[in-house]
């Protein structure tokens, strides 16, 4: 037996592999730099090596690769490969491809690929596998277009990362191409297949072609189901997910965890209480456990339904919480303008023994910003990265620009966005934007909205709140400037609509509508309450010309619950939950 000799340089990324000492001393007579050396003995062939030197069986190879835990302990079975002439076997230079590619060691995987005298289609499809795990996805297509040119088979392995790299990129053109190529290949009989590419369309913003492949699926299992109804919430079409769980049941398929908690996060998305307390109820009368997975993904659908009592109930009961499941509670008390009581929670956690992560510092930043605590909100900025080494992301930026900015410290804002250690992405910019209407700030406004339009120039809702700054201002000319300059692009501000859930029914309404059997009820009634408010004092808010979110008073002695695009606000004997904040 021979020892592996590994080499690393300290002062470059040089790296040598010696198989005997002769070659080691070779090696190092060779080598123009200092390096130090480690002797390393790898155990499990060994004793076979001994008895058997003639006759190594390539699966005993196999068999130490699949027990290997890091690159390291790959990297020693491979010079075993190596020193034996076993490379030239397919069986175990692939099983070398794939842990090389699992652990995203993909630098030792390419030496590998290209030390192969024989490439099968498992060793290119290990590649496209390795690539997607990897994150390089730009590789990973390049590659699957290689086999593609080669005429090589396809895979029911193969075609899921590639297709599961076109849904991350959104590369709808790509998913068609791959669609047609999996017809081609008969694969699309494949239940795998059949849900990545049904997942694909979905994630692309397709829900028509996704159900298209659903319902020409032959047979649709459990997995099938939830992709469908996790691609119908993702495409803004949430009320079609509780309807395809209601179908699938009656069908006689069984939810498991996986799709409760995908039904969960469908009911979050719709907002519909009654469904919240449906999905809960079935969880409790099918006895699944709330573990933290379930758990908190019902506690999350809980507070985005309007209910972070709850909640909050749902938490306490939980046995065991993760740093996902504090987070959600602390997010849920945010959006619902409750954020002293997110704050009260984070010492409870550390009491607990568990410790904040990134998630945890958005949701106390994030519940910071929608109650305008802005002194709890710097103190905790500050301590993410001096308490706990945690160096913020945009997110945790955008929370506080959105802060700083909406309490009107737009020097402490930018001073901040100057210090900045990573790109500035659209949603910061919004926060800015968002601040600059509250406080008529047109300079920032302007700065902000030409920093937005070249992020995302296709986005009519920069354009209509640059107007509305225009229109609070009276610049009636730059009003119409911004009017035309959305008319020349062919951009149209996206209705709004709203939805109301009355005696466990869903409707939804935009300015004006009459498609209501009682719409004239309805309009009566509003009129009713329009002669209370003016009674009661209320002046409308005409600043804007062009309105995201109409504000109410309610004056009928009730506590009504509103949520908007970020948030819920609790009206309640003629206040706000975000005191006014927002």
């Amino acid at each position: 037996m021979f020892p592996i000799i590994k080499f690393r340089c300290s002062n470059c990324s040089l790296r040598k592999y010696a198989f005997s000492f002769s070659s080691a001393v070779a090696a190092l007579d060779s080598t123009p730099h200092q390096h130090q050396q480690q002797r390393i003995f790898v155990p499990g062939v060994s004793d076979q090596i001994d008895r058997f030197p003639g006759s190594l069986d390539p699966r005993l190879f196999v068999s130490d690769l699949k027990h290997c835990r890091n690159v390291s302990q790959i990297e020693q079975i491979h010079g075993r490969v190596a020193v034996f002439g076993m490379l030239q076997s397919l069986p175990v230079a692939n099983k070398l491809l794939y842990m090389y590619a699992r652990y995203k060691a993909l630098d030792e995987a390419f030496a590998v690929f290209g030390a192969m005298g024989e490439r099968d289609a498992v060793s290119w499809s290990v590649m496209v596998g390795g690539f997607a795990k990897a994150g390089d996805y730009d590789n990973c297509f390049r590659v699957f277009k290689v086999i593609v040119r080669l005429g090589l088979p396809l895979n029911s392995y193969t075609l899921p990362f590639v297709l599961r790299a076109t849904r991350i990129t959104s590369n709808l053109q790509m998913g068609r191409a791959l669609h047609v190529l999996v017809c081609k290949s008969g694969l699309d009989s494949d239940r795998f297949v059949s849900a990545a590419i049904v997942d694909m369309y979905a994630k692309c913003g397709d829900a028509e072609d996704a159900r298209k492949v659903f319902d020409g699926m032959p047979h649709r299992d459990l997995v099938s189901w939830t992709v469908m109804i996790d691609g119908y919430a993702d495409c803004g079409a949430a009320h079609e997910s509780m309807l395809l769980f209601d179908r699938m049941k009656e069908e006689g398929v069984v939810p498991d965890k996986v799709t409760l908690v995908t039904t969960a996060y469908a009911c979050a998305k719709l907002g519909a209480m009654h469904k919240a307390e449906y999905v809960h109820g079935y969880v409790l009368e099918r006895k699944f456990s709330l573990d933290v997975v379930l758990g908190t993904a019902i506690i999350d659908m809980y507070a985005k339904c309007g209910s972070v009592r709850s909640a909050r109930q749902i938490f306490d009961t939980m046995e065991e919480k993760n740093v996902v499941t504090w987070s959600a509670m602390m997010s849920a008390y945010g959006i619902h303008g409750h954020g002293r009581k997110a704050l009260e929670l984070f010492p409870l956690m550390l009491q607990s023994g568990i410790l904040p992560n990134r998630i945890t510092f958005v949701s106390v930043l994030y519940a910071c910003s929608h109650a305008g605590l802005v002194t709890e909100g710097k103190r905790w900025f500050n301590s993410m990265r001096e308490d706990y080494s945690i160096q913020p992301d945009v997110k945790h930026y955008t929370c506080m620009v959105d802060l700083l900015g909406r309490a009107g410290r737009f020097g402490e804002a930018l001073e901040l966005m100057d210090t900045m250690a990573v790109e500035k992405d659209e949603g910061l910019w919004g926060a800015l934007l968002g601040a600059c209407r509250i406080h008529g700030n047109i300079a920032l406004a302007e700065k902000a909205a030409e920093c937005l339009l070249e992020l995302q120039s296709s986005n009519p809702g920069y354009y209509v709140l640059l107007s509305n700054i225009y229109a609070k201002e009276g610049r009636w000319g730059d009003v119409a400037r911004v009017r035309d300059l959305m008319t020349s692009r062919r951009l149209k501000k996206i209705p709004g609509w709203t939805w109301i859930e009355v005696n466990n029914r869903i409707y939804r309404f935009g300015v004006g509508d009459r498609i209501h059997p009682r719409s004239e009820d309805i309009y009566e009634k509003l009129r009713s309450l329009s002669v209370k408010l003016e009674l009661g004092g209320y002046v409308p808010d005409t600043n804007f010309v062009l309105h995201d979110v109409d504000e109410e008073h309610k004056i009928e002695e009730r506590e009504v619950i509103v949520r908007d695009a970020n948030r819920f606000h609790h009206f309640k004997e003629g206040c706000c939950s975000c005191g006014d904040y927002w």
